[in-house]
């Protein structure tokens, strides 16, 4: 049997499959929200399209104006119809194309978005390779196949390390930094995405005729991986990652003993006052403490330009996180420099394993790095604020979100 053979029996047996890999449209929204606010008609590039239901999906919901990339023509060709049926095709053009050599020039694209596909190039090669695409607050977002299990059996580790290496959820976003990444947010998909994607593959499997050079192979290829799922799902599972290159004009970084001085001046030049400086010193020296979590911006001549602190605090009695104070010096406000320190230190919170992080601020400010209205988990604080300005962000879907009342720690005086 030659290899051609094998390939056109997998494409003939994937034809006409909703999707080519574990998804859904419900996902495909949740990751589009995770991804912020968007230009009125941002341009997408879906890499890796398949038959196209997340680029159809972005230029209906999302206004985009999307360019679809795949390697396989019929893929592509389903696309173009699908899309002129729904009215889209002046928002949808195709292109044949390898997703690790692709012709575009640096920033053409607001959205670089890989459901199912990032395993083609690896998530480490993918990262550095599609950076360049990404326009100045640009996004990517991919999913991708991770170990759920703390100790993977032995079966799901074996057939895992000869197709592909696998990372936790935690190991893919610490590489996601590690690149030069902010992590804006991860997913973990539902079962059902898999039942997507594999009740209609098992389907087509039943149905393909086995005598096709080719088909016989391409048929038990996919009852394995259907079986590997259906007998050790609880192993692995696929994740979504929402990502934004790092402001490249500033060095962030947990602060040094040498800091301590600056970051207190800073703080009280910010503030205009001694009081949120002499705050960070009292917390230093409390419980609520958490080293590596307070973190700094440098400015170009490597002064201290801008500073944010997250300590422990409870929600009815759970540890969780407090973002606060964030301050910037005068000279460097509305420059960006409070942006990257605050996204620096919710990355360093997100690897050290902080799952819920809260901030009392300004409710125009901080919804952009994903904070909503505490309120919204049946979080409220143990004094009176108003509800906008009482913000939560969960850094991991997979565990439960507390409920109850914040308590701050001591310092705070509240």
């Amino acid at each position: 049997m030659s290899d051609n053979a094998l390939h056109d029996s997998f494409f003939a047996l994937h034809h006409g499959l909703p999707r080519q890999g574990p998804g859904s449209d419900t996902t495909t929204r949740r990751l589009l929200a995770l991804a912020g606010t968007l230009p009125e008609h941002p341009r997408v590039l879906d890499l890796g399209c398949g038959p196209g239901r997340s680029a159809l999906l972005l230029a209906a919901e999302a206004g985009a104006r999307v360019t679809a990339v795949d390697t396989h023509e019929p893929f592509l060709a389903e696309l173009r119809e699908t899309a002129a049926a729904r009215g889209l095709d002046g928002s949808i053009r195709t292109l044949n194309a390898d997703m690790g050599a692709l012709p575009f020039p640096d920033g053409s694209f607001d959205l670089v978005w890989a459901e199912s596909s990032v395993f083609v190039l690896g998530f480490d090669r993918a990262l550095a390779a599609w950076r360049r695409l990404l326009a100045p607050g640009g996004t990517l977002v991919v999913t991708e196949c991770v170990w759920t299990a703390e100790e993977p059996g032995p079966v799901a580790r074996a057939f895992w390390e000869e197709h592909y290496r696998l990372r936790t959820v935690a190991g893919n976003a610490a590489a996601a930094v590690e690149a030069g990444y902010h992590v804006l947010g991860t997913f973990p998909q539902p079962d059902g995405d898999w039942d997507e994607y594999y009740v209609p593959l098992a389907a087509h499997a039943d149905a393909a005729d086995t005598a096709v050079p080719g088909m016989a192979e391409a048929v038990a290829g996919a009852r394995t991986e259907i079986a590997l799922r259906r007998e050790h799902g609880s192993d692995y599972g696929y994740a979504g990652f929402v990502l934004r290159p790092a402001d490249p004009r500033w060095t962030t970084r947990p602060e040094r003993a040498g800091d301590v001085e600056a970051v207190h001046a800073l703080v009280a030049a910010a503030f205009g006052s001694d009081a949120e400086a002499e705050l960070v010193e009292a917390l230093r020296s409390d419980a609520a403490w958490l080293p590596g979590l307070s973190y700094v911006a440098e400015a170009p001549d490597g002064t201290v330009a801008a500073h944010a602190l997250i300590t422990r605090c409870l929600v009815d009695g759970v540890p969780a996180a407090a973002l606060a104070p964030v301050s910037v010096a005068p000279a460097y406000q509305r420059t960006g420099a409070g942006q990257a320190v605050v996204r620096a230190v919710l990355d360093a919170a997100r690897l050290g394993g902080e799952e819920l992080v809260l901030v009392l601020g300004h409710p125009e400010y901080y919804p952009r790095f994903g904070f909503v209205r505490a309120s919204e988990y049946g979080i409220k604080p143990g004094f009176e604020v108003p509800d906008e300005a009482m913000m939560a962000l969960v850094l991991d879907d997979s565990t439960p979100v507390p409920r109850g009342t914040l308590a701050y720690p001591a310092p705070f005086g509240v």
